[in-house]
């Protein structure tokens, strides 16, 4: 009798000492609709639009996985333009972020990166933080609206379909596994696809200022 009464408050204190149930995240990014959706464990949560890369800085293809996050962020390369709630996914300093920007949202428009409406922006970043990056994955596919493909540059290789933001980055980088799982691409000018891993060589950009510059981000 002691026992059958044991039995149910040893249950309840497993389910108590149990793990939080591991949630996948997985961002959805059409290109050519300009939109993004955003579930979790297979079950659609948000629909956004997004900006991607406009003509000469296309967002690149692939599957990604997210490797640093930071709430406060501003571009290196484009005049320290704001870029809140950033979620980087590639080591070419493509990140998903918050521009301020709100009236191009839904049209290609940024320097390579994925731009939200600050709020939701932030809603993902929450969302992202909350599961871990380990348990996110970012894909992205289509043709933007009106957006050329990326012209090559000599002999340096293929121009970049966005500046690096942070050339220094003191983000943890990912396994070579990782990096190895990970390919984008591009669309080169005879319409064939360009492939490149994340281990791909990356050569500096010379930074260039100009009057004006970008305030609202990539």
């Amino acid at each position: 009798m002691r026992l059958r009464r044991l039995l149910p408050l040893l249950a309840a204190a497993f389910v108590l000492l149990a793990p939080p149930a591991r949630a996948d995240i997985v961002i959805t990014i059409d290109k050519s609709a300009q939109q993004m959706i955003v579930t979790v464990d297979g079950d659609p949560r948000y629909i956004w639009p997004v900006s991607t890369g406009m003509s000469g800085y296309d967002t690149p293809s692939g599957e990604f996985k997210p490797f640093r996050m930071e709430r406060t962020h501003f571009s290196s390369e484009w005049d320290d333009a704001p870029m809140p709630h950033s979620i980087f996914f590639t080591q070419g300093g493509h990140a998903i972020h918050g521009s301020n920007y709100v009236k191009a949202i839904g049209a290609p428009a940024s320097h390579g990166c994925v731009r939200l409406e600050p709020g939701n922006a932030a809603i993902l970043f929450t969302l992202v933080r909350q599961h871990k990056m380990a348990n996110t994955r970012v894909a992205l596919s289509g043709k933007a609206p009106g957006v050329s493909a990326v012209a090559a540059r000599g002999s340096r290789g293929n121009q970049r379909s966005a500046s690096n933001d942070d050339v220094d980055f003191t983000g943890a980088l990912p396994s070579r596994k990782q990096r190895e799982a990970q390919q984008g691409w591009r669309d080169s000018p005879g319409e064939q696809r360009l492939y490149y891993s994340r281990e791909r060589p990356y050569y500096a950009p010379h930074r260039t200022y100009r009057s004006g510059g970008f305030p609202f981000g990539w």
